[in-house]
């Protein structure tokens, strides 16, 4: 039987957080940790769709992702809106249903998450979250889900751009 350990990436959130921690996240390092670490097969990025981030997507997609598109939308202060929470719920949840599921990481803050956190406990599973948030910032939510958290801040030394 083939594995299908995959990665679930909320985009947004983790852009958020790795601009609030001022570092910058070199994405193949963080792939092959995630090959290397949790032996994901195959990693999604729930993103905002921005042409002018063209050479981004092309680089995440070099790199080992599966870019998953949202339509975005500008408010009146031109900042783009694009939440993928729900995107990233129901890709899961049908690959789940799909027997596309052995072992499963959100990459993820936000406990808008936890029920699909508790859906898989429930499901049996395997599941690990890394928190692209700091302890004290990471949802209660996630925490009280009592499953495995990682907080990228501690593994910076391992995956921070422009480091060996």
């Amino acid at each position: 039987m083939n594995k299908n350990n995959l990665a679930y990436i909320d985009g947004a959130n983790l852009d958020k957080a790795l601009k609030s921690l001022g570092w910058k996240l070199d994405y193949r390092k963080f792939r092959s940790w995630l090959r290397q670490k949790f032996s994901i097969d195959g990693a999604y990025i729930f993103i905002g769709l921005i042409t002018k981030q063209a050479d981004l997507y092309t680089y995440l997609q070099n790199a080992g992702y599966e870019l998953i598109f949202k339509d975005v939308v500008f408010d009146g202060s031109g900042k783009a809106k694009g939440n993928c929470d729900a995107d990233l719920v129901l890709k899961a949840a049908r690959d789940f249903f799909e027997n596309r599921i052995t072992s499963v990481v959100l990459i993820s803050s936000d406990g808008d998450y936890a029920p699909l956190v508790k859906f898989w406990k429930e499901k049996n599973i395997s599941c690990s979250i890394i928190s692209p948030a700091p302890v004290e910032k990471c949802s209660i939510l996630l925490k009280r889900t009592g499953v495995p958290i990682i907080y990228l801040d501690d593994v910076k030394n391992k995956l921070s751009y422009g480091l060996k």
